[in-house]
């Protein structure tokens, strides 16, 4: 009598179907593959209120060279002279700018994000998503990624360019789960030994129904709390708006860097004019009640470096901050990593203690 044989599934019938395995391999080498600077849209920078002199003599200049041009007589003393009179204009506003001009300078909707420093600073960025407990908050992005060869872990405020990604960014203003993921990489960085690097760029945490429901200010709480304990280097950078608490929740840092015309406040201008005008209009005047501005807060100490920009403000040359940037970064990295564990906790938590000045 024949013998029956059972014939058991391989365990090759279990892998992916032969077209799946194409798209494994594209996302395998996408991952992989080392960060390449988002190109800069060729749409022409739209000039801030204080501007406006300066556009204007630049367009008589125009006129006056296609009138040249066209009529073929030598204006070029006209030109020389215009020329002149449009640099000295520019020197006179931009080394003269009051604090509510930083604000606004800091709001263009042309200024380099998170994302685009990441591409220019880093190699290899990997971007670690989710919470594990709730989900993923796009507004603060995070992840892995390579500083000159150097493993780091990054963490942002990601704000958008158009009405469709600011919705998916949420203005820059992240959910408590945007913060439980920050800490989350955080801790992974600790485990690792992996130096932590913030972008700070956010008009403060969001402060609506949804956030409250999940504890938003429980999520700041801890993450502040714990990065007290992280026995890694971390550098913070202002790169745009520093608002509140919602700056705070990823700015504990051993070394806090500020762009020139960043600023780090607790409170918006707009929302410090609420409260004691009563009237947003006062915006300008609670922007220079505050002390808001990078001068101001290396001068009470709340700040270590200064980072320059370019001359008009971030938004006119992405690589020529980025180059600031990263140039601070490797000097700074390089100085925190002299120290031990032990003394970068002690000497984090004795620079927070000092902060504040008082008149008795």
């Amino acid at each position: 009598m024949p013998h029956t044989v059972e014939i058991y599934p391989s365990r090759n019938s279990f892998l992916p179907e032969p077209p799946l395995l194409p798209i494994i391999e594209q996302v395998q080498t996408v991952a992989s593959a080392p960060s390449k600077p988002k190109e800069r849209s060729v749409k022409p920078l739209a000039p801030l209120e204080f501007e406006k002199p300066i556009v204007e003599l630049e367009k008589m200049l125009a006129e006056l060279k296609d009138h040249s041009d066209e009529h073929q007589m030598d204006f070029d003393t006209e030109v020389e002279n215009l020329t002149r009179k449009i640099e000295k204009t520019r020197q006179d506003i931009y080394q003269n700018l009051t604090p509510w001009q930083r604000v606004q300078i800091v709001r263009h909707t042309q200024r380099p994000y998170t994302l685009d420093y990441i591409a220019r600073l880093f190699t290899d960025f990997i971007e670690l998503q989710g919470d594990r407990a709730y989900g993923n908050d796009k507004a603060l992005i995070g992840g892995l990624a390579s500083l000159d060869g150097q493993p780091v872990m990054i963490l942002g405020h990601q704000k958008g360019r158009n009405t469709k990604e600011n919705l998916m960014r949420n203005f820059g203003c992240a959910h408590p789960e945007g913060y439980r993921k920050a800490l989350r990489l955080m801790r992974m960085a600790h485990k690792f030994q992996l130096p932590i690097i913030a972008f700070i760029d956010t008009p403060g945490a969001y402060p609506g129904v949804a956030a409250e429901e999940r504890q938003i200010a429980e999520a700041i709480a801890v993450n502040i709390r714990e990065m007290f304990n992280l026995e890694v280097p971390i550098i913070a950078v202002v790169i745009g708006e520093g608002g509140s608490g919602g700056a705070l929740g990823i700015g504990v840092a051993d070394r806090v860097l500020i762009l020139e015309n960043a600023y780090y406040s607790v409170i918006s201008p707009e929302g410090c004019a609420a409260v004691l005008w009563k009237d947003r209009a006062f915006a300008p005047q609670a922007a220079a009640a505050l002390k808001m501005s990078a001068p101001d807060l290396k001068e009470t100490k709340l700040v270590d470096e200064i980072l320059p920009e370019p001359q008009g403000g971030a938004h006119h040359d992405w690589d020529q901050t980025a180059d600031a940037v990263k140039k601070a970064l490797l000097k700074t990295l390089a100085t925190l990593q002299k120290l031990s564990a032990s003394q970068l906790l002690e000497k984090r938590y004795d620079r927070y203690r000092a902060y504040g000045m008082f008149k008795e």
